[in-house]
């Protein structure tokens, strides 16, 4: 049997459950959105600012390079595991890399979404950079009647909703990703005969034998 090599450095690993803790509780601290949500959100923001730094300058199976694919590898990894002959790859294979850059992404829109939202009530990095769209002349503003005022008000809360809605939609869509990440780490893990869980936790894994 073939010694165990450090695969994961204790950078992504840190990373990775750190990253886990914040967007459950992110996630299920939604509905209040009080201070809790508030600061895991900040938290997934700054881990991912970290991810990508470390994705361009860290170890060699951390970096972008090792395991964001095209198109093709991903297909030619899920064909093999149909055929059952799974390539097996010591860092992340390709399906696993797409879903890593997809993660990511969507990460990324769902905290990008929320920050808008409490930039809309004068909080956050955000609020001091919104482009007012109502924004009118002095001039304009002693003029404007009560009707304005209104009209000002409910487009306001028009554009909250909806940025809402996004948000929301888009944290469930990632939500969906994570459970599709799961159970490709589950079919993975069973077909290589591999605990990526543990080696997620210990950095280790061991290559298959020739």
């Amino acid at each position: 049997m073939k010694e165990p090599i450090k695969v994961w450095d204790i950078a992504v690993r840190v990373f990775h459950w750190s990253l886990v803790t914040s967007f459950f509780i992110a996630y299920l601290s939604g509905d209040d959105a009080g201070l809790l949500h508030i600061y895991s959100g900040y938290a997934i923001v700054g881990l991912l600012a970290f991810r990508v730094v470390w994705g361009i300058i860290g170890t060699k199976y951390a970096r972008f390079t090792n395991f964001v694919t095209g198109i093709k590898p991903v297909l030619s990894y899920l064909k093999s595991i149909l055929a059952g002959k799974p390539q097996h790859y010591l860092g992340h294979n390709p399906a696993g890399g797409l879903m890593i850059v997809l993660l990511l992404i969507f990460l990324s829109l769902t905290s990008w979404t929320g920050l808008e939202l409490y930039a809309l009530e004068g909080k956050g990095p955000l609020a001091n950079i919104q482009l007012d769209i109502h924004a009118i002349s002095p001039a304009h503003a002693k003029s404007r009647g009560r009707d304005d005022d209104d009209r000002y008000a409910h487009d306001n809360e028009r554009g909250h909703d909806w940025l809402e809605e996004l948000h929301e939609a888009i944290a469930n869509f990632t939500l969906l990703l994570v459970f599709i990440h799961i159970a490709g780490v589950i079919v993975s893990g069973w077909l290589h005969r591999e605990n990526l869980v543990k080696a997620m936790w210990t950095g280790y894994k061991t290559p298959p034998e020739e």
